[in-house]
């Protein structure tokens, strides 16, 4: 058994240390801001399935996403408050997009490869989202980076322009 293999054992079976952990982990996670750059992935046997490597032009955030339904009942009397909650979960979007969503938002720049669960508690889900800079000669050199081919055109494109 390898070393991914192991590290996805240890995920699923979850040990008591690993709980302490995490547990610790999200009492800080809940007061930091929704959309965090991390150093290196959590869960690197799954950022590895996703495509991340440990180079210049690979991002990992980890995202928030507040859980619940879709639906949540608008105030039927009284004031309306500020923040109504009703808008924050789309129908057919799950918590995994959205977060990929927030991570675009915040990082318009770089291209999301994919996003996998880091943990939950009773109010939120967290993600971690591998994001990548497509335009970082790291990440063109590299052949074996899946982007999808308008971005490539787009990109030789650029290049063609530059070298003329």
């Amino acid at each position: 058994m390898g070393l991914y293999a192991k590290l996805n054992e240890l995920w699923r079976k979850k040990p008591e240390e690993l709980k302490t952990l995490m547990k610790q982990r999200l009492i800080r996670w809940r007061r930091g801001p929704a959309v965090v750059r991390v150093e290196k992935p959590l869960r690197l046997d799954r950022a590895r399935m996703l495509g991340y490597k440990a180079k210049q032009g690979f991002i990992v955030l980890r995202v928030r996403v507040r859980r619940g339904g879709f639906q949540k009942p608008r105030p039927r009397a009284g004031r309306r408050p500020k923040a109504l909650g009703v808008v924050k979960h789309k129908v057919n979007v799950s918590m995994k997009e959205e977060a990929i969503q927030r991570a675009k938002k915040k990082y318009p720049n770089l291209y999301p490869l994919g996003a996998y669960w880091v943990a939950e508690d009773g109010m939120y889900k967290w993600f971690e989202v591998i994001m990548v800079d497509p335009y970082h000669p790291a990440v063109q050199k590299d052949r074996e980076i899946k982007l999808p081919s308008p971005l490539l055109k787009h990109i030789a494109r650029r290049s063609k322009k530059k070298r003329e």
